[in-house]
């Protein structure tokens, strides 16, 4: 691998075409060193245009989703604002996620630029040991990063002191407010002091997101991720697929379908120059011939890559959008996209480098579950199809490899000369069938030209939650249901949870202290029904033990309530 670049580098792109670098944004040297270890090379749109404005105090109104840089758009600037050296003290910056999994997501991240800062960062969220988040709180935060329903319940418990804020974030806020997260946050920010700065992200910008900015957010500078529309007349002809995959099984899943598709060469795009060494590892040690391509080679490295890839020498290059600015291979034939791209241009120009001068090409992204609403971005933004495809299975991927040695043997036949092997078949048929023998010298064949091809194990099939809004009807004895849930194969439970119409409860604000919570997903969640003092709530039954934890734990509309297993109508 090569070694981590200096933060110079960062200043300094591999083509001039002025596109600013991280170090023309105005960050100290601590975050710069940070960035250039973990391989970033230029900021992405949305970093460009929110850093400089967060650092200079405004107030932001950022439409950005999922995949587009925006968490080092907000990091960035709260960590260089921090005040140096504060030993104690309550968090001077609060970040409020929907889900447990992001609230994760977003303290690592902050953690991995503010090393160098002695940054002290705490995720707050539902199911992890209370006590923890307590010690750490007493002990003195700079940031903390929390779910709306458990940081208002430390906000209840005294523990999480919000006077000393200087920064808000609200991150992913449609999210929020689709989970019912609405009054917390109303909440949260009544005890926020008045003079803060107030940063609100979203995906989409629905009137009640707009509402939320007006009545919370003062003067803000209002962006949005720039959307560069392909010259007309000249939209490749290019196949667009995509698999929805967790993290830890995309480099299995990037191997399966380069077997599937069979590519003449093919560029896989990673985010950073490290993903790139490492990915670049990965394939190698899988038996692929890949190259790796980004900022930190010489241009003598990078010109011996490129020729070995037009050489056929290589037949996959990993690499970074900048190393691959200008990049034309007339062999190329797929572009595979490891991480959805950072903004939907950057799709436009990395699919833009198969199907020219009229021949097909195929673009390939791997997206993990929540990156999925980006995916719709991208095709609203081109006026084009990706098509969600389901993973290869070990089944498909037998089958592509037999395919694979019927075509060599076809072509063997055909323009090889076999005679000096005439003798071999004709002594064995002797002894055998002739097709035995030819049974044999094909098992032979696939084996030699495709080693360990029995080994692979299942890469799971990942589905991903249709948007829906909660839907609100009877259920025969004065209560509001919410028809929830696809059918369940586990069994399931009922849970009782004693709040209901006359505490202000909609199904909406069930879903969101669940999914908050705990690890169970919206699509989990069955029926729903809201009488006017209790509510049930149907959930597999393998979690229904975590849900319930999870529910006695927080609150809902701001209050506790009694969770259990339902008794019953006679116990009730």
């Amino acid at each position: 691998m090569s070694s981590a670049p200096t933060p110079t580098d960062l200043s300094a792109p591999d083509d001039s075409d002025g596109v600013p670098a991280f170090v023309d944004l105005g960050l100290r040297a601590e975050l710069l060193g940070a960035l250039a270890a973990l391989g970033y090379e230029e900021p992405t749109p949305i970093q460009r245009e929110a850093i400089p404005l967060l650092l200079s105090g405004r107030d932001l109104l950022g439409q950005a989703a999922t995949g587009t840089g925006k968490t080092a758009a907000f990091a960035l600037p709260l960590l260089q604002r921090m005040p140096q050296d504060r030993q104690g003290g309550d968090p001077v910056s609060l970040v409020l996620v929907p889900t447990r999994e992001l609230a994760v997501q977003v303290s690592e991240a902050f953690h991995r630029y503010g090393k160098d800062l002695g940054a002290r960062v705490l995720p707050i969220y539902g199911g992890q040991p209370i006590g923890r988040q307590l010690r750490a709180l007493d002990l003195g935060v700079d940031v903390v990063v929390a779910t709306p329903g458990r940081a208002l319940d430390h906000i209840a418990r005294g523990t999480l002191r919000l006077g000393s804020l200087a920064t808000v974030v609200l991150d992913e806020a449609d999210e929020m407010l689709d989970m019912g997260f609405a009054e917390d946050i109303e909440a949260i920010l009544e005890h926020a002091p008045a003079q803060r700065q107030t940063v609100l992200f979203s995906a989409t910008m629905p009137a009640r997101i707009d509402g939320l900015a007006r009545q919370h957010l003062t003067d803000p500078e209002r962006i949005q991720i720039g959307r560069e529309q392909p010259v007309a007349g000249e939209t490749p002809r290019v196949r667009q697929s995509a698999y929805i995959v967790t993290r830890a099984h995309k480099p299995a899943l990037l191997g399966r379908v380069l077997d599937v598709e069979s590519p003449t060469a093919a560029i896989v795009f990673c985010r950073s120059r490290e993903e790139v060494d490492r990915l670049t590892e990965t394939m190698n040690g899988r038996g692929y011939r890949a190259e790796a391509l980004h900022g930190g080679m010489s241009q003598e490295q990078r010109d011996r890559v490129m020729g070995r890839l037009r050489a056929g020498t290589a037949d996959l290059l990993v690499a970074t959008d900048v190393a691959a600015r200008g990049l034309d291979v007339e062999q190329l034939t797929h572009v595979v996209n490891y991480d959805v791209p950072s903004a939907p241009e950057s799709y436009v120009h990395r699919i833009g480098r198969v199907g020219r001068a009229g021949r097909e090409g195929v673009a390939i992204t791997l997206a993990e579950p929540r990156e999925h609403r980006m995916l719709k971005t991208i095709e609203r933004v081109t006026g084009q199809r990706i098509t969600i495809d389901k993973i290869p299975t070990v089944a498909d991927l037998r089958t592509r490899r037999l395919a694979l040695t019927q075509a060599a043997l076809r072509e063997s036949l055909l323009e090889d000369d076999l005679d000096p092997f005439r003798v071999i078949v004709e002594s064995l048929s002797d002894e055998f069938d002739l097709m035995e023998v030819a049974l044999a010298a094909v098992k032979l064949a696939h084996e030699a030209a495709l080693p360990g091809s029995d080994d692979e194990e299942e890469i799971p099939q990942v589905s991903v939650r249709p948007p829906r809004e909660p839907r609100a009807g009877f259920d025969g004895r004065g209560g509001e249901r919410r028809g929830g849930g696809r059918p369940r194969t586990g069994g399931t439970a009922q849970v009782f949870i004693g709040l209901g119409r006359r505490a202000g409860v909609r199904p909406q604000d069930l879903v969101g202290a669940i999914t908050g919570e705990t690890r169970v997903s919206g699509r989990d969640i069955g029926s729903i029904e809201i009488a006017d003092r209790f509510s049930l709530v149907e959930v597999p039954q393998g979690v229904a033990d975590e849900v319930i934890a999870g529910l006695r734990n927080s609150t809902i509309k701001g209050r506790k309530a009694t969770v259990r297993r339902d008794r019953g109508v006679d116990g009730r």
